[in-house]
């Protein structure tokens, strides 16, 4: 199993984004002397509270330059909102900066940015799916051409080249059956979403591990948790409460801008129902016994996340458990304690068992 961390970049009212982005790419330095394997940071404009990361390729590309061995993943790329042909030469750079270390998440979007964007609801599915021919196109082809409903080009060449061949790994992610069932057939790995309890997991992820079984692919699921840690609960409480509430809060808050009863239907006319099912809103309600007992979070003694971690290799397919050590609003100090800690008493004992199956 992977050790990896995915930050949503979550910025409280009143924090500088300056700051909090130099915060970021400090505990992203942190990440890599600790020994964790990739860093993850979502593609998201608009809303504060749930995130500031715009331009998750410019922070790669940065925070290469500052770090030896960890890994880069957008999570994801929204690409409705982009255009694919000129997004492929941007990942391609982007991997050559990084030192071939970048792998790119590939998504369809949270309902809440195609307002914004001034993109119709209706265009994200069939955008998203040329998209995706574009850029396999663009990585394995000198010279394509295409013909779609939304894109028409010829004799297009897409440079510079990426140094992985043929392209970084790609992964998705999201709510609907038809995300699970596509990364399954075509081998990607795939997110989950952090704030639902594996129960909810379940059935979407046994449609991903049965399509990667009938396709000839191992399963690669990166799973998300928020963690926090110490060796007493009293002052796990005490330092962590406000942010663990604060991290579903801000998740839920642009679902405010899709509150009229119209807009809900549209929802569920175009695809994207889970987030006018009320889902986001219950998050909110939960108190901090119920995020911990439903291990929404990871919250505890490094023995205690040591069990939990175990209990969740043993699902199956698991390939990484990327913690989420900012969110939330939390201080910078936090989020490297957690790191810390997690680094220096959870890893480890995974990494020996790996080393002990391997001698036998």
């Amino acid at each position: 199993m992977r050790f990896g961390i995915y930050c949503e970049i979550q910025t409280p009212p009143g924090k500088s984004h300056s700051e909090m982005i130099w915060e970021i790419m400090r505990q992203i330095e942190h990440a890599d002397d600790a020994g964790f394997d990739v860093y993850s940071v979502i593609d998201h404009h608009f809303f504060q509270k749930f995130s500031i990361s715009a331009n998750p390729l410019a922070m790669f590309a940065a925070a290469a330059q500052r770090t030896k061995h960890i890994r880069f993943r957008t999570a994801l790329h929204t690409l409705p909102l982009e255009n694919p042909m000129r997004l492929a030469g941007m990942i391609a750079e982007a991997d050559i900066l990084t030192h071939g270390r970048l792998e790119c998440g590939l998504g369809r979007g949270h309902a809440w940015l195609f307002g914004p964007s001034a993109l119709p609801l209706e265009e994200s599915r069939p955008r998203y799916n040329e998209a995706i021919d574009i850029l396999e196109l663009a990585f394995t082809q000198e010279k394509f051409s295409y013909e779609g409903q939304y894109y028409r080009v010829r004799d297009v060449s897409v440079v510079p080249k990426p140094v992985q061949k043929p392209h970084p790994k790609f992964y998705t992610g999201g709510t609907s059956d038809i995300t699970y069932q596509t990364a399954g057939e075509k081998g990607w790995g795939i997110f989950v979403p952090p704030l639902l309890p594996w129960n909810v997991l379940e059935p979407p992820l046994n449609i991903y591990k049965k399509a990667c079984a009938e396709s000839g692919h191992q399963p690669d699921i990166v799973y998300i948790r928020p963690v926090y840690i110490d060796e007493d609960e009293r002052t796990i409480r005490r330092e962590v409460e406000a942010a663990l509430l604060n991290f579903l809060a801000f998740n839920a808050s642009p679902v405010t801008s899709l509150q009229s009863e119209e807009k809900k239907a549209e929802l569920r006319a175009k695809g994207y129902g889970f987030y006018a099912s009320g889902a986001l809103e219950a998050l909110t309600q939960l108190t901090y016994e119920e995020i911990v007992d439903q291990e929404i979070g990871f919250i505890g003694t490094p023995e205690k996340v040591i069990r939990q971690v175990e209990n969740l290799q043993a699902k199956g397919g698991i390939g990484e458990l990327a913690i989420v050590s900012n969110f939330g609003g939390i201080e910078h100090w936090k989020s490297i304690k957690t790191q810390d800690l997690f680094a220096r008493h959870v890893i480890p004992s995974f990494r020996r068992q790996s080393t002990d199956v391997a001698a036998d």
